[in-house]
């Protein structure tokens, strides 16, 4: 199959999607443990909302506590209701292994299922060098040539960014079409630079608009698991911008930001990191767009204070779709 993908295809509103549970999911001996009648209702009703992306199986995707035939069992599931309701919507499974053969067997497995696209990050059972690290990505876009890649840059997750030198390098592959960038930081002009518009840098929903102002030509997409809060907020920014309507953009901002004030992820990133499953699981339902259901081992404990935070950011979000479902 050609490449189907490509950077201009990186634009609007990607949602990023946990794996919903059982609700068996967080026991030891638990196995099986998706609730594929939820993952049908999730990627069809963000479809339906008019979501122009979706990304899986990252960290909160719990890429890394699924089995290999939980895995296989949702991904065919995202598949299929994508194949039969918006076969052409910008799809990347995640691949994430701890080495390169297994991502290299994933990925045979999503390409058998005419998958056109895949959400990596890279080996992290120790940091890579830049050396190792673009040639891993090198090596799976010489394995799947017309497999779209967009990679995972989450420093805690992969005990470090990826550098400024690897995305010049990588920027070149035709495979490589885009990032999951984690923040608006100084970096990010470094890496824009680097990138050179080869690749599109997705920032997230509440950084999109210092990001537009920046970089107009380049800042066409953000990445949203809020959006599995309910995707309102994130959409309206999204017309606001395209219509040039920086005022309801500022204010759609501001009120995001406020969600966002007693998430951990927000004040401390590496302590949330911790607990990242955990949280995102009692934000999405306390929010009550879909039931992710709970998270699966070693993933089962929080402390009460960010739990709570969790849960208030859930609120927050539902408030504000309110809000917005009101106004229209």
């Amino acid at each position: 199959m050609a490449q189907k993908f490509g950077v201009n295809d990186l634009r609007g509103v990607v949602a990023v999607t946990p794996t919903p549970a059982l609700p068996d999911a967080g026991e030891l001996a638990g196995r099986d443990t998706v609730d594929l009648e939820e993952t049908d209702r999730m990627i069809r009703r963000l479809i339906a909302d008019g979501v122009d992306g979706i990304i899986t199986n990252g960290t909160l995707g719990e890429m890394a506590t699924l089995t290999l035939t939980e895995w296989q069992a949702f991904t065919r599931r995202v598949s299929e209701v994508v194949s039969e309701v918006a076969p052409d919507l910008p799809l990347f499974i995640g691949a994430t292994t701890l080495n390169t053969r297994d991502t290299v067997d994933r990925i045979r497995f999503l390409e058998d299922l005419g998958i056109h696209g895949v959400f990596l990050g890279r080996p992290m059972w120790g940091a890579l060098g830049a050396d190792t690290m673009a040639a891993f990505y090198r090596d799976i876009a010489d394995t799947f040539p017309d497999m779209a890649i967009v990679l995972y840059d989450n420093p805690e997750a992969f005990k470090g960014p990826i550098p400024s030198s690897v995305y010049a390098e990588l920027a070149t592959l035709p495979q490589v079409i885009g990032a999951k960038y984690i923040a608006l930081t100084p970096k990010f002009a470094v890496d824009i630079a680097a990138v050179d518009g080869k690749m599109r840098l997705l920032p997230l929903e509440s950084d999109w608009l210092a990001t537009r102002t920046l970089y107009p030509d380049e800042a066409l997409g953000c990445w949203s698991s809020s959006a599995l809060c309910g995707p309102e907020p994130v959409l309206a920014l999204r017309d606001a911008l395209a219509s040039g309507n920086l005022d309801a953009a500022r204010h759609l901002t501001h009120r995001i930001d406020w969600t966002y004030e007693p998430f951990l992820a927000r004040t401390n990133f590496p302590e949330f990191s911790k607990y990242n499953v955990t949280l995102e699981k009692l934000r999405f339902d306390e929010a009550g767009y879909i039931n992710a259901g709970p998270a699966r081992p070693p993933f089962l404990t929080a402390p009460e204070a960010y739990a709570e935070g969790a849960r208030e950011n859930g609120r927050r979000w539902r408030h504000l779709v309110d809000e917005i479902t009101t106004t229209n």
